[in-house]
């Protein structure tokens, strides 16, 4: 009789798992491909090597791009070099990545830098946040963006126990932003156990110096953030549900539901087209070969634009979409004057003249 308990608790035990495997490789679309979708004016940009995560461009054009991510469970084609910071001058006949110079004091041999958000303030300086991992950990850096000398002024450090595993940030003032934690904990295995058992414990958090506080939870995975032209209304990509969340900012800088729009897609980082509002979404179609890198079969790219997203039908179209043979692993898509730059987790970045 006891080994039929166990046996049944063992059976029982082997669907659960086989069950968690389906459903996690339905959340990474595991057995998705990409149609291409060309764009005619577009080259790589010399110099991004090893990925560019996340692009903000200033409504002056210059664009900057977060560089080098390393992440736990990403490939990496430069695992010793730290990260970067680059800049990229929009209004430029042929822009050229030239990386920022960062004050001294500030650790660059640890600099892992992930989402970045850029904020003016009333007298014209600009302020640029960025989510850093230095040996894994999680911390937000504000620097002074010091455009004399294309230099990075640093500012302040936070870290705060609501900010365990931030992935994007949409900053709201000179030290105010909202953040995404992908993860709810911290740890390299929990992290692993809390996305395998699908929890659904990730979350929104508004940082300010006199108030820290969550915003926003039930996600699978938040990633992307961004704020609508209007700044009433924070877009939220959960990556691996396949949605962007709408959400209203209150007075309180609380945020609170107004709609879901479910995609086929995972959706990595948001931007905003300056010209129309649209929102310009970096994705991947296939995540299972995000983690499980084969250069002879590798992750493809694909952006998608987003028209009137608080209407009844917004509308989605596929602006650029590869199958990897150019672009792996398209991580963030941002515009100016029709100028796209397209960035990735890990490999190189792209250049549009559309």
């Amino acid at each position: 009789m006891g080994r039929l308990v166990g046996l049944s608790l063992l059976g029982i035990a082997l669907g659960l798992v086989g069950e968690r495997l389906l459903a996690l490789r339905n959340r990474l679309k595991a057995s998705s491909e990409v149609e291409s979708v060309d764009l005619p004016n577009c080259h790589l940009i010399k110099g991004i090597e090893a990925g560019a995560e996340d692009i903000d461009i200033l409504p002056n054009g210059l664009a900057f791009l977060s560089v080098g991510l390393k992440y736990p469970g990403l490939h990496s084609f430069a695992p010793d070099k730290p990260g970067g910071i680059l800049m990229m001058d929009l209004k430029d006949e042929n822009p050229r990545a030239l990386e920022l110079r960062i004050s001294r004091g500030f650790n660059l041999a640890s600099f892992n830098p992930h989402g970045i958000s850029t904020f003016i303030d009333s007298d014209d300086t600009v302020y640029l946040f960025v989510v850093n991992h230095p040996e894994f950990r999680t911390t937000v850096e504000i620097f002074k963006f010091q455009e004399e000398d294309n230099s990075l002024l640093h500012l302040k450090t936070v870290k705060h126990e609501l900010l365990p595993s931030v992935n994007d940030i949409i900053a709201v003032g000179p030290a105010h932003f909202y953040a995404t934690n992908d993860h709810y904990f911290s740890d390299p295995f929990l992290k692993y156990l809390e996305t395998y058992l699908n929890l659904h414990w990730t979350n929104v958090v508004y940082y300010s110096p006199n108030e820290v506080k969550l915003v926003a939870e039930g996600f699978d995975s938040a990633n992307g953030i961004n704020i609508s032209p209007d700044k009433k209304y924070i877009y939220v990509a959960d990556i691996l549900a396949h949605e962007i969340h709408v959400l209203e900012k209150q007075h309180n800088m609380n945020l609170t539901q107004v709609k879901v729009l479910k995609l086929d897609t995972l959706v990595d980082n948001l931007s905003i087209d300056p010209s129309s509002g649209d929102i310009l979404v970096g994705c991947h179609p296939n995540g299972q070969k995000l983690f499980i890198y084969d250069p002879n079969n590798p992750p493809s790219s694909q952006v998608l634009r987003i028209q009137n997203i608080l209407s009844e039908k917004p509308t989605v179209t596929i602006v650029y979409a590869n199958n990897g043979s150019v672009l792996q692993g398209s991580s963030v898509a941002s515009v100016y004057d029709r100028k796209l730059l397209i960035g990735t987790l890990y490999h190189r970045a792209l250049y549009c003249e559309l």
